[in-house]
């Protein structure tokens, strides 16, 4: 605590070397987490494992991840970002080891629900954007979103080689790989996060406090409930509706998945500009702005019909307004609620984030079923994306419109 060294900003390789393999290691666990979908059919032809058993472990990660994510926010006050880090992957490692050799359902339950969704909840973006903000001063949004942009790159870049793999050496090797990388990452991710680990200052304060502190915040309230707003508008009901609302329009599986794909390169892009916009904007309104845009972008989904414009069109304005609001968020928690508490602060916004998708994924379903139409989904997301706008706009900007971010 008293060490000089405790005090000094790390030199920009160490800063930028973090924001990379932060980068990495969400394209790996986020990667590994969407692979899933890829080997169910062949699952389901190896061992007879029916589709809702496959789909019940998966839900029964995203629940462990909801848990998880408040948890890991507290230990990353307490302890810094480094053992969680490195020691999600070391999970993510051993859990895919167990799907590499399983046989049994128990051994998918342990090894995808259990071991690698401890590691899905903890290099997590909420991890991430408090790991990069402890070392970034100015500049901190543009490095967050560089680094949280892994989460969309793994779905980008590492599932079509995924895919690529299970069609030439089968399901076994493809979950080895995945293994393999994210043991292989967990040293490196302990060597490269010892800046954050250095900067990080334990949360002294019993968390009952800190907790209490948060439920009186405003500001808090206004981004929790804005960003489970998100995850009912984009993990919830475009993840999980997009393509089957596709195939109701009549376009084959492979254009809704093409779509899907640009959706994912534009998400990345829009991290990254959007990261780069909190360091010069007024972030409530930059966020306003987003929901905003997002929200209106569903009005495209009523009329796509056949018109594959259309549907372009959509996939780059959603994605450009997709997980963009991440470094906004996670600016603002840092400034206006502070370092100190940002880990347990952005853990229940992701957990948040984790029940709005839950709740987006059952509703969409549910409302599909009752009207045998989509299009109450896309009007509710509209509804409710706009009153993310508002609730963003309730927040105070706490330094000037051309400043770069004062530090912490």
């Amino acid at each position: 605590m008293n060490s000089p060294r405790h005090h000094e900003s790390p030199a920009p390789l160490q800063a930028w070397l973090l924001v990379a393999v932060s980068f990495v290691a969400l394209s790996v666990t986020m990667s590994t987490r969407a692979s899933l979908g890829l080997v169910m059919p062949v699952w389901a032809d190896a061992f007879g494992w029916s589709r809702g058993f496959m789909s019940s472990g998966s839900a029964l990660a995203l629940i462990l991840v909801a848990a998880l994510s408040p948890i890991a926010g507290n230990l990353v006050d307490r302890h810094g970002p480094r053992p969680l880090i490195t020691g999600g992957l070391v999970a993510v490692g051993l859990g895919m080891a167990v799907v590499s050799v399983m046989d049994q359902p128990w051994m998918f339950l342990l090894g995808f629900s259990g071991l690698a969704a401890i590691g899905f909840g903890t290099v997590a973006n909420h991890v991430v954007s408090t790991a990069v903000s402890l070392v970034f001063e100015r500049g901190r949004g543009l490095a967050v979103g560089i680094a949280t942009a892994g989460s969309t790159a793994g779905q980008l870049l590492v599932i079509p080689a995924l895919a690529l793999l299970l069609s030439h050496v089968g399901w076994r090797a493809c979950f080895a790989a995945l293994a393999i990388a994210a043991l292989v990452l967990a040293p490196v991710a302990w060597l490269l996060t010892q800046p954050a680990a250095a900067k990080s200052r334990p949360a002294t304060e019993p968390l009952r406090y800190r907790l209490t502190v948060l439920a009186t915040s405003p500001v808090f309230h206004a981004l929790f409930w804005s960003f489970a707003i998100c995850g009912f508008t984009t993990t919830g009901v475009i993840e999980t509706h997009l393509l089957p609302y596709t195939v109701t329009c009549g376009y084959p599986p492979l254009a809704g998945a093409e779509a899907y794909g640009l959706l994912s390169a534009f998400n990345m892009i829009g991290m990254v500009t959007a990261g780069w916009l909190t360091d010069r904007w007024h972030r409530p309104r930059l966020l306003a702005t987003i929901y905003a845009v997002r929200g209106l972008s569903f009005i495209l989904l009523l009329f796509i019909g056949q018109d594959a414009t259309l549907l372009v069109l959509f996939a780059v304005l959603f994605g450009l307004f997709d997980f963009s609001t991440v470094p906004v968020t996670a600016s603002l928690v840092a400034s206006r609620l502070g370092l100190p508490i940002m880990g347990l602060a952005m853990g229940l916004i992701a957990a948040g984030h984790a029940l709005g998708a839950a709740t987006g994924a059952f509703l969409g379903g549910w409302l599909f079923d009752l009207f045998a139409r989509y299009d109450w989904v896309w009007l509710a997301s509209t509804g409710l994306a706009l009153s993310a706008a508002v609730l963003a706009l309730t927040i105070t900007e706490t330094r000037g419109r051309n400043d770069l971010p004062l530090p912490s």
